[in-house]
C-alpha cells in the first residue's frame, strides 16, 4: 500500500485506460463471433414466446432496418457475455493492488457469487417468468384481435426484464455486505421483515416492464426467499458484536 500511494494519479488513469481498451477489444471480438450466430441466438431468445403463440403467428419487423439492428443488439449483448471473464479479470487486475491482503481474500468469492446470482436471476426469468408472462399477454388475442409483436420490441422487453431479474437477485450479497460493514444487523432484518416485503413488492411493480400481476408476483416471491437467505448469510458473515470487558 505504501508503494502504491507513491504512484502518481496520472499513472492510475493510464492503467485504467489500458484496462478499458482491453475490455473494449474483448467485447469487439465477442460481438464479431456472436454475429455469426445471430439468427440462432435470437431464435433461442424467442423460445418462451413461440411456445405460447398460436399456429401461424409470427414475429414481424416494421422498419427496413429493424431486423438488422435487432440482430446487432443480440450480437452486442452476446459479445458482452463472451467477454465477461476478461472484463471481470481486468476489473480485478485494476482494483486488486489497491486492496489490503485481507480484503483481497473476499474479492474473488464476491465477484464469482455476483456472477452466479446474476445469471441465476436471468435464467429464472427466462425459464419461469417468461412462459407465464407471455401466456398472460397473449390471452388477450381473439379472432378479431391478433398479436403482432415486433423483433425490436420483443428484444427490448426480454433484455430489460432479464437484466432486472439479474440485478434484484444480487439482494443477498448486498445485504450480507451491509451486515459485514455493520450498517444492518440480523435483529434489524428480522424486525423489519414486513416492511421489506412491502418494499419488495414495490420494487417488483417498478422493475417489471408489464403491468401484469403475474410477472410482479414471480419477481416478488423469489426476492422474499432471497431476503430470508440474506438473514442467514448475515448471521454467519455479519459484523460480530464486540464483547464488553470490565474495567
Amino acid at each position: 500500500m505504501k508503494e502504491d500511494d507513491k504512484i502518481p494519479f496520472t499513472a492510475h488513469l493510464e492503467e485504467l485506460r489500458k484496462r478499458l481498451v482491453i475490455c473494449c477489444v474483448a467485447i469487439g471480438i465477442g460481438v464479431v463471433i456472436a454475429y455469426g450466430f445471430k439468427e440462432k441466438l435470437f431464435e433461442i431468445l424467442t423460445i418462451p414466446l413461440v411456445r405460447e403463440m398460436r399456429p401461424g403467428d409470427k414475429l414481424i419487423f416494421t422498419g427496413l432496418t429493424e431486423a438488422f439492428f435487432t440482430y446487432m443488439k443480440v450480437a452486442f449483448l452476446a459479445g458482452i457475455m463472451l467477454a465477461s471473464p476478461v472484463i471481470i479479470y481486468q476489473f480485478w487486475a485494476f482494483v486488486g493492488p489497491g486492496l489490503y491482503k485481507k480484503e483481497r481474500r473476499y474479492f474473488v468469492p464476491i465477484v464469482l457469487l455476483s456472477a452466479f446470482f446474476f445469471v441465476g436471476g436471468s435464467l429464472f426469468c427466462f425459464f419461469v417468468v417468461f412462459p407465464f408472462a407471455f401466456k398472460f399477454f397473449l390471452s388477450f388475442a381473439t379472432e378479431v384481435i391478433q398479436p403482432l409483436p415486433s423483433m425490436n420490441e420483443y428484444l427490448s422487453f426480454v433484455s430489460v426484464t432479464m437484466l432486472a431479474f439479474g440485478l434484484v437477485f444480487e439482494l443477498p450479497l448486498v445485504i450480507v455486505f451491509l451486515a459485514r460493514l455493520g450498517i444492518v444487523t440480523v435483529d434489524f432484518l428480522r424486525k423489519n421483515r414486513k416492511y421489506a416485503i412491502l418494499l419488495i413488492f414495490l420494487i417488483a411493480a417498478i422493475l417489471t416492464p408489464g403491468p401484469d400481476v403475474v410477472s410482479q408476483v414471480l419477481m416478488a416471491f423469489p426476492l422474499m426467499f432471497l431476503y430470508e437467505i440474506s438473514i442467514v448469510g448475515a448471521i454467519f458473515f455479519g459484523k460480530k458484536k464486540e464483547k464488553k470487558t470490565d474495567g
